[in-house]
């Protein structure tokens, strides 16, 4: 049973209290966050609200090892489900797969499992039931099972990436019989994988328990359960980890984070993201269709003063979809320039007659998105467009017919352009499948010609010519990388990824 107990005197529950909830068995951990996904289908629920769930629930061929770098980064990678793997030519690779490896209902993972993740109606043929994740493994030819344990990847065109592919969004292994069995609509709501921890309950927009799995092949979960518990509002997240109703908070923004550091009991734990939140501009929306319009908007955002003053300078501008994570692949001397007169000058050659612009935004999707659209809204005033702000509750109303602004999160899901910028915005991403992002020639001629290209040189030139075309087209702005703050129990010892991922493996979560 999950530990629920508050203090019937108010005020915060006394610290050695917790420590005696946790003396006995396992404890339950308990995680505040703002939202949960609907559903736990991996490749489904591909987002900061989804993954955080399911990367607990599955498991990837190869893992990124967060825990071994020095950073946090997760560049370098390291056996998982599979124990070894060799290149067989730029477009060939063999996979050794661990033996004794078990799903939630008892199978033994084999061979057939990877093929049908890979190759089956989920991602790929004509009726694909997740079009948008099979942009993941766009480069993949085939998947075919060589013995019960080994797999072998063939690639359309070589494929620098493949390793990286198999370690991050999408890789997550499902079992083939239980798929099967329960279809897309079921298995979403009552999945199998390998992973620590098993499915328990789904209350949509309440809370998703997880329980211990104790046949994972890393070792018994440390805790017997996980909880994932929705609590939209922040006040209110705050008030459940003062009163040990929860371990764990997410999406803190930084001017709760002095307040909660000198709590006893209370520690905060930061990470700057891999991940940028940006600004969508939707070339169908009215207005919106000259990109002088909205290149101007992007010009006319002033982001160090939006990390100044929202983010306590702890987030960071990068320059555009270009991270240091590329290594060679990096583009050195770019930013994102603020630059009013520019703005101004970008308004008056398209003809901007004060027609509306309406920045749509979700309140607590992202942390400090609503009051990072109020102060953009104003330096929009300023620069001479008649903007407004609307606050909706999900994506489906911010993406509505009539659409000009909006906001997303980019992730860098491998340490490459084709990991953001390409999966972001390629032709598998909601923004060219829906029609938002029109102008794509040149940005999409780049970005296949990346796919297929091996040679160091000429992907980072292929790159550039990529980023120049998309903020030419400009069918979106970057931000800034957020800084994500959680505010832990002292006696849970674990730390935080530079991605959205929660990782309670047994290698990551301890108590004290």
């Amino acid at each position: 049973m999950l530990l629920h107990r508050r203090n019937l005197l108010g005020g915060a529950l006394a610290l050695p209290f917790i420590a005696d909830a946790w003396a006995g068995e396992r404890p339950a951990l308990r995680v505040g966050v703002a939202e949960v996904p609907p559903t736990v289908e991996p490749a489904r629920e591909l987002s900061n609200v989804g993954t955080r769930v399911t990367y607990s629930m599955f498991d990837t061929l190869i893992r990124r090892d967060f825990l071994g770098s020095t950073d946090g980064g997760g560049s370098a990678l390291k056996p998982h489900l599979a124990t070894s793997w060799t290149r067989n030519g730029p477009q060939e690779l063999v996979l050794t797969l661990r033996e004794g490896v078990r799903f939630h209902n008892g199978d033994l993972l084999s061979a057939e499992d990877v093929v049908y993740t890979f190759t089956s109606q989920r991602m790929f043929g004509p009726q694909a039931l997740m079009p948008e994740a099979r942009s993941y493994f766009a480069t993949l030819a085939s998947v075919e099972a060589l013995g019960p344990l080994t797999v072998r990847f063939r690639t359309k065109v070589p494929d620098v990436l493949l390793e990286h592919r198999l370690a991050s969004w999408c890789g997550w292994i499902v079992n083939k019989r239980a798929y099967e069995e329960r279809g897309f609509q079921g298995f979403s709501r009552d999945p199998v994988g390998t992973g620590p921890f098993r499915l328990r309950s789904l209350q949509a927009d309440q809370r998703i328990v997880l329980e211990a799995f104790d046949d994972y092949f890393m070792g018994p979960p440390t805790a017997r359960s996980l909880e994932f518990r929705q609590i939209p509002e922040l006040a209110a997240r705050v008030a459940a980890l003062q009163a040990g109703d929860v371990d764990i908070i997410t999406n803190l923004p930084p001017d709760q984070v002095s307040d909660l550091r000198g709590r006893p009991g209370i520690d905060i734990r930061a990470v700057v993201l891999a991940n940028s939140h940006v600004l969508t501009f939707d070339e169908r929306g009215p207005g919106m269709a000259d990109k002088r319009v909205r290149q101007a908007l992007g010009l006319g955002i002033d982001r160090a003063l939006l990390v100044e003053t929202l983010w306590d300078g702890k987030a960071v501008v990068p320059p555009g979809h270009n991270y240091p994570e590329y290594g060679a692949m990096y583009l050195p001397g770019r930013s994102l320039k603020f630059d009013p007169a520019a703005a101004k000058s970008l308004l008056r050659a398209a003809g901007y007659a004060g027609e509306k612009i309406i920045y749509r935004t979700m309140p607590n999707y992202y942390t400090n998105a609503l009051k990072a659209a109020q102060v953009i809204v104003e330096m929009w005033r300023d620069i001479g467009v008649n903007a407004g702000l609307q606050v909706v509750e999900n994506f489906n109303q911010m993406r509505a017919d009539g659409q000009q602004v909006g906001n997303n999160s980019n992730s860098t899901r491998l340490p490459d352009p084709l990991g953001s910028l390409w999966v972001s915005w390629g032709p598998d991403s909601w923004f060219q499948a829906s029609g938002a992002f029109r102008t794509t020639d040149a940005f999409n001629a780049a970005g296949r010609a990346l796919e297929a290209e091996a040679d160091p040189a000429r992907r980072k030139a292929l790159f550039q010519a990529m980023l120049d075309a998309w903020e030419d087209a400009a069918p979106g702005t970057v931000l800034y990388q957020p800084a994500e703050f959680y505010a832990v129990r002292k006696q849970v010892s674990w730390r935080p990824y530079t991605f959205y991922f929660m990782d309670f493996r047994p290698d990551n979560l301890r108590f004290g």
